[in-house]
């Protein structure tokens, strides 16, 4: 089964929550992207069935292949929450090890779950018990809390021997946050260390960048995150870099249809209004770096309209 998944290196979306809803999973499918990973979906809020958390798990099946993502600290419900999973047929369950925010570290899940080893194993012991195998499970951490607590190598070995059948490393601490610089050495020594396959990511923005974490690491994938944002054609460059050396550049005209497929694929799941507010914040990540940006920018974050929106966006990006 995790042959089949890594016939090749492959690409994935990073779950970042408020970001990668449905509507830019699909984008990013389109554009590209290899792989999807759900944002962090709480494993008690699944147990409990909440409509607002199950909504989280939901996936088309113009996403797979894809992953849900979990998150939690107690070894039985995020088993329970593994294993009320399966009907919503993922590709694999993800175990989130890795979340530096501090409401998720109080709960002594995420990152918090690196210093403490053996409840992380027993975490991947009991879903795998769970889950009897009958899809992939993964696990996705950083390399420590912080810089005098490095353990991503002694972590990775264990979540290995506990039983994860792939995981992922973002090189860097939990205090650093999203700060600094990833270390793509901790990568290249972990994949070293390691038997079943292992996905970097980090400071990933470019195609250029994607190929040299698979060149200096020898990881199995790359995961794409931040650096997909406002660039969901990051997917498709890189693979045309890792095919050619060489990639097709974005021109204006291809920026704004991308924009307008975007919002197309929000309304397909959330009402008109609540389009018009969250692709705020996306489209500060669109124009990011374009003549004239702060002002159009301005005027959208004062839309209240799909209409006036469009206008705005087809006259601050016209050719």
């Amino acid at each position: 089964m995790i042959n089949d998944l890594f016939k090749q290196p492959l690409l994935f979306l990073a779950p970042l929550a408020g970001y990668t809803d449905q509507a830019f999973r699909l984008l990013c499918k389109s554009m590209g992207a290899e792989v999807m990973v759900s944002e962090m979906v709480s494993a008690d809020g699944l147990i409990r069935d909440s409509a607002k958390t199950v909504q989280y798990a939901i996936f088309t099946k113009e996403e797979q292949p894809f992953g849900i993502q979990i998150f939690g600290s107690d070894p039985l419900v995020m088993a329970k929450a593994a294993e009320f999973l399966l009907p919503f047929k993922p590709d694999f369950i993800d175990v989130n090890m890795g979340c530096p925010v501090k409401k998720v570290i109080k709960r002594g899940a995420g990152s918090a779950l690196m210093q403490d080893p053996q409840l992380a194993v027993s975490i991947v012991t009991e879903i795998q018990q769970a889950l009897s195998h009958q899809i992939p499970l993964s696990v996705k951490f950083r390399s420590g809390i912080d810089n005098n607590n490095l353990n991503y190598l002694d972590f990775g070995k264990r979540m290995e021997a506990a039983g994860a059948d792939f995981i992922c490393l973002h090189p860097r601490t939990a205090k650093q946050m999203f700060s600094g610089k990833s270390d793509w050495s901790h990568i290249k020594e972990l994949k070293a260390a390691l038997t079943i396959p292992l996905i970097g990511n980090g400071d990933v923005s470019s195609p250029e960048e994607a190929k040299q974490m698979l060149t200096e690491t020898n990881c199995d994938g790359v995961m794409i995150g931040r650096g997909a944002l406002g660039k969901p054609w990051i997917f498709r460059q890189s693979r045309q870099m890792l095919s050619t050396n060489s990639y097709d550049p974005i021109t204006k005209d291809i920026l704004l249809s991308t924009i307008l497929r975007h919002i197309d694929f929000a309304l397909r799941f959330k009402p008109e209004h609540v389009v018009v507010k969250e692709m705020r914040s996306q489209i500060c990540f669109y124009t990011k770096g374009l003549l004239g940006a702060a002002e159009l920018r301005n005027r959208i974050n004062h839309t209240e309209s799909m209409d006036e929106l469009l206008s705005i966006l087809s006259l601050g990006l016209k050719l």
